[in-house]
């Protein structure tokens, strides 16, 4: 199954899902499928988050409690999980607050090594 196969299936599967994105650790987008981000600018979230991301995973290496597996963050309309796929890629699942975070947090943990197969 192709990425951009496998992103699908995650966004057809979990409700609320507004986007899933592979994303490079520089911000460079590897590949993506969009629902609706009516208003938000996915690139640039998805940018600011990869800094978020860097800054969590230094202080994670500084505590010495293992490595970062996932991310996920909580605002006003929307939550956004960031999971960790190597040390220069990672996944992205944009969702509705009212989405279903729990089913979209395990399709990402179920399908990374889909991803890791397909990218590595």
């Amino acid at each position: 199954m192709s990425l951009r196969e496998t992103l699908s299936e995650i966004v057809q599967k979990v409700e609320g899902s507004r986007a899933a994105v592979i994303m490079a650790s520089d911000g460079i987008p590897i590949d993506e499928v969009v629902v609706n981000m009516d208003g938000l600018d996915l690139q640039l979230l998805t940018v600011e988050y990869a800094t978020v991301l860097k800054d969590v995973k230094r202080t994670i290496e500084l505590l010495k409690v293992g490595e970062t597996e996932e991310l996920c963050i909580t605002s006003g309309q929307l939550y956004v999980v960031l999971r960790v796929l190597s040390d220069e890629l990672f996944v992205v699942l944009v969702l509705d607050r009212d989405g279903n975070l729990g089913k979209g947090r395990y399709m990402l943990r179920l399908k990374c090594q889909d991803f890791i197969q397909e990218l590595l």
